[in-house]
């Protein structure tokens, strides 16, 4: 770390744990700025589901990294650093603390190690991923065993389609092992690895925290989740696009084109169980990135 790099603080933890109002206070308390550290935020008009900040709590606290694209983009952990970094430099250069706040895995390891490569992926490439990817997450499968000879390595996700796609692009693309990419990717310095970074996780207990899921699933239902997804459905949003598989977006979204067909009391047992889905994943982010201890 150099003298000159601002001091980062993180908050994080699973969905619906208090992350929102947690942060507030602190950033108020300590003359910060927040900058978000959520996929889904970054979309406009994915409000209600993303339970981004109100207008109200971005009046209170200045917040970055919210409504930066339409949901027919793509957005990826590189354009998020690059977002990020501005940000943080910008509220350092203005006297202002950086408050880091949100729970998605790929943002939030960009505070603690590499995240991207330079490795290009010639468009040839890509296509013929995509191609594999639309036959299903089989044929990618055994597209990567052919040409790793083997059964893929025990890190990499194999019931993650998007994970594997990424994979077997950078294993055409260098004609390398996995292993051998995985290695000389660990190698490298993150993109914040200058500044200092220190780290809070919020946690609940478990039914403590169902509880809260369940609630804020209503409120969503209440006060307009079916409204936005309407209007994603509107847009035909290519289904391996963040916006288009977000938790809650994409269970009303089914709703949706199935006619309505489940009852809301259906709907909303969906998206609980789909949130608590995301939040096992998030937890093991946590661990994996060294956040909480291994048997937490």
């Amino acid at each position: 770390m150099t003298a000159s790099a601002p001091a980062i603080h993180v908050l994080t933890g699973p969905t619906a744990v208090g992350k929102t109002q947690t942060a507030l206070r602190w950033a108020e308390q300590h003359e910060a700025e927040i900058v978000s550290c959520d996929s889904v935020c970054v979309y406009r008009g994915m409000d209600v589901g993303s339970a981004k900040p109100t207008p109200e709590e971005q009046r209170r606290v200045r917040h970055h990294g919210l409504d930066l694209v339409d949901p027919r983009e793509r957005y990826s952990v590189s354009q998020y650093v690059d977002m990020a970094r501005a940000a943080i430099a910008d509220a350092h250069a203005r006297g202002k603390r950086v408050l880091v706040t949100g729970g998605s895995g790929f943002y939030l390891a960009a505070f603690f190690g590499p995240v991207t490569d330079e490795l290009e992926i010639p468009a040839a490439i890509a296509e013929e991923v995509r191609s594999l990817h639309r036959q299903g997450l089989a044929a990618m499968l055994l597209r990567l065993r052919e040409l790793e000879g083997s059964r893929p390595p025990d890190w990499l996700d194999l019931r993650n389609p998007i994970r594997v796609a990424k994979a077997l692009e950078r294993r055409l693309a260098s004609g390398r092992s996995l292993d051998s990419l995985r290695e000389e990717f660990m190698g490298r310095r993150g993109p914040f690895a200058d500044h200092p970074v220190t780290c809070e996780v919020l946690e609940r207990p478990d039914a403590e925290l169902k509880g809260r899921i369940a609630a804020r699933t209503e409120a969503m239902l209440r006060e307009g989740i079916i409204e936005e997804s309407e209007r994603l459905l509107s847009m035909r949003l290519d289904p391996e696009l963040t916006s288009s598989r977000a938790v809650g977006y994409r269970a009303t979204m089914d709703w949706l084109e199935g006619g309505k067909r489940v009852a809301l009391a259906g709907l909303s047992e969906r998206i609980n169980l789909d949130t608590w889905a995301l939040v096992r994943k998030q937890r093991k982010w946590f661990r994996r990135l060294g956040l909480v201890k291994e048997s937490a």
